[in-house]
């Protein structure tokens, strides 16, 4: 299931939009803005503030690509524009890279737990608001998968990834504590999973 279906609750319900490759409306929190630049070009606006009318997306690999190739953005524009022809890795590499800061953050503000056994022991006191086990983790994965419990687990990244991340050379799991780092990490690795068709499934 991708980013898309996910259920929100209905006291906190975000604003929804129309994919337009699905037809399928949602919240916006599974899917991702795209505007006309000033040079007619298709531009991936992961933070949501770029001027112009925004063409959303399923956080999904197969709906970017067929977006492209059905050239459902000038449609959806209504006008002629230019698609780049990395579009599909350029929103890939965007994403990676908001997941990298929101863990460089965590970082910095002593939020972030990483490590096999240091992750356990913040599950076992269930002070983790979100754990991310790397696409790469290897069999150890299912440990921290199955003590989480009720913490959100989300993957995408690969290990380098998390280990850059993290200020460390290679790193399989992490945490995060409770508070609004946590959501939205949460929403990125969802979002990357998405565009990363070797995706880990977490599910518990």
């Amino acid at each position: 299931m991708t980013a898309l279906a996910e259920m929100t609750n209905p006291k906190t319900r975000e604003p929804e939009r129309r994919c337009i490759v699905s037809g399928e409306t949602a919240p916006k929190h599974g899917l991702i803005r795209f505007v006309v630049g000033p040079d007619n070009a298709i531009v991936p606006d992961l933070g949501e503030r770029l001027p112009g009318r925004g063409i959303w997306l399923s956080a999904d690999r197969g709906a970017l690509e067929t977006a492209v190739t059905k050239k459902l953005f000038a449609r959806a524009a209504k006008a002629q524009v230019s698609v780049p022809d990395d579009l599909t890795g350029r929103v890939e590499a965007l994403l990676v890279k908001k997941c990298r800061d929101i863990i460089g953050l965590a970082r910095r503000s002593d939020l972030l737990v990483f490590g096999y056994d240091r992750v356990l022991e913040v599950l076992e006191r269930n002070a983790a608001g979100l754990v991310v086990v790397a696409l790469d983790a290897g069999g150890a994965r299912h440990d921290v998968i199955y003590a989480a419990r009720k913490t959100p687990v989300v993957s995408g990244l690969k290990s380098s990834e998390l280990g850059v991340a993290a200020g460390k050379g290679v790193v399989s799991f992490l945490t995060i504590q409770r508070g609004g780092l946590a959501a939205s990490l949460k929403r990125e690795c969802e979002r990357l999973t998405g565009l990363r068709p070797e995706g880990m499934d977490v599910s518990k």
